[in-house]
């Protein structure tokens, strides 16, 4: 699930220990989290650094896809939620980051009764939502990209932004319902 060398914070300590773990597993386990598995527990909550790559844009789809699943979303909606989170970190690697190996990735999953809640920020110039083209629009229709903020807000229940500096944070919620576990 993580690389070596990845730089990983457990939310679930209230001083944000980082760790830099020696395999993939051992950073997962180091927080209680079994080999390819996250917690069952009602409020789940797991961060990390990665670089400026597009290895590291899929191993963040993966934790999104695990964590959907743990957070009891439906096999319809899961594969969703990974794209949307997939597309938030691409945005901040290539338009964000534009793939500068001296800048990373913050991203963060939380499940709650009521939501996953998932951060996805870079270190880069940062983006304004406002100034994105409408994907929709006939001179948009055929362009290879410019998509990936529609189909985030498409795909999610909440969709915000936040200006850092330097950087953005596009911050993703999905609300469970009632006939998902926890809630």
């Amino acid at each position: 699930m993580f690389r070596a060398g990845a730089t990983v914070r457990c939310l679930d300590n209230p001083r944000w220990r980082k760790h830099t773990a020696n395999t993939g597993d051992q950073a997962a386990r180091h927080f209680g989290y079994a080999r390819n598995a996250l917690p069952d527990s009602t409020t789940s909550r797991l961060s990390f650094t990665l670089e400026s790559s597009l290895e590291s844009v899929n191993k963040v789809e993966q934790v999104a896809e695990e964590f959907a699943t743990k957070a009891g979303f439906d096999e319809d909606t899961v594969p969703h939620i990974a794209m949307a989170v997939r597309e938030a970190a691409v945005n901040a690697v290539i338009h964000g980051n534009s793939y500068d190996a001296t800048k990373h990735i913050n991203v963060s999953f939380e499940t709650t009764a009521s939501a996953l809640t998932v951060h996805v920020s870079d270190e880069g110039r940062g983006l304004d939502p406002d100034s994105i083209p409408d994907p929709l629009a006939p001179e948009n229709i055929l362009r290879g990209s410019g998509r990936g903020i529609f189909l985030i807000r498409a795909f999610m229940d909440e969709v915000h932004f936040r200006q850092l500096q330097p950087g953005t944070e596009i911050i993703l919620i999905k609300n469970r319902t009632a006939a998902q576990p926890g809630a």
